[in-house]
């Protein structure tokens, strides 16, 4: 049903387009890594993986289920409450390993939160915490980096500036893209894991920031 959703909201408040590396591949029990810059951004990468056909699971912050109607909605489909700074955080990278066993598609935001940037600027990655790798190590699970860029055209900054631009972005479509890169196996230890991991997401960001003509895109 969120796909659905953000499938029909997300060409309301801007033009969306999707690329995907001619390598890629997207295959049952794949881990989706994708980069967080704004709350419009999971809608987004939702929106886009569905047109490849692509409906995963997402691992989001906890408080999303006291959300009404949000939560019942996120329980029932079988997405994943991350208790973050709570020993029930481990907890979820069991529900995410049982759910890759069975051939579904995890989608993670290894940041593991959203930049404090007032801006709307792109920029990249931020430091990638340790359950993305810890996930991949456990369960032997490719990893297929996805990259966005636009989302914060749409939403950034203090509250009252987010709820602006949600007001104001069915007026303004800004342009958004998402663009899903080759799969990679994770190897090394933990934290070489980790850096895989962010290098590849950022490249699949770059590419997602160049198509929309950001110059952030030529950072490394």
């Amino acid at each position: 049903m969120l796909s659905r959703i953000a499938d029909i909201l997300v060409p309301a408040v801007g033009r969306l387009s999707v690329t995907i590396d001619p390598r890629a591949e997207i295959a049952p029990g794949s881990i989706l890594a994708a980069n967080h810059t704004s709350l419009a951004d999971p809608a987004i990468t939702i929106a886009a993986l569905r047109r490849l056909g692509a409906e995963p699971v997402i691992m989001a912050a906890a408080g999303l289920w006291r959300v009404p109607l949000l939560g019942r909605a996120l329980a029932r489909e079988g997405h994943i409450p991350v208790f973050r700074g709570d020993r029930r955080a481990a907890a979820a990278l069991d529900v995410a390993a049982d759910a890759l066993e069975q051939g579904r598609l995890v989608l993670i935001y290894a940041e593991g939160g959203l930049p404090r940037r007032r801006d709307a600027a792109e920029a990249a990655p931020g430091t990638f915490r340790s359950g993305l790798a810890r996930l991949a190590e456990r369960t032997g699970a490719p990893v297929v980096p996805v990259g966005q860029a636009g989302a914060r055209r749409v939403t950034s900054g203090s509250a009252v500036k987010q709820l602006a631009g949600l007001i104001t972005a069915p007026v303004r479509r800004p342009d958004l893209h998402v663009h899903v890169g080759a799969p990679l196996t994770l190897t090394g230890d933990r934290a070489e894991r980790t850096t895989l991991a962010r290098t590849a997401v950022t490249t699949a960001w770059r590419t997602a920031a160049a198509r929309l003509g950001e110059p952030a895109a030529l950072v490394a």
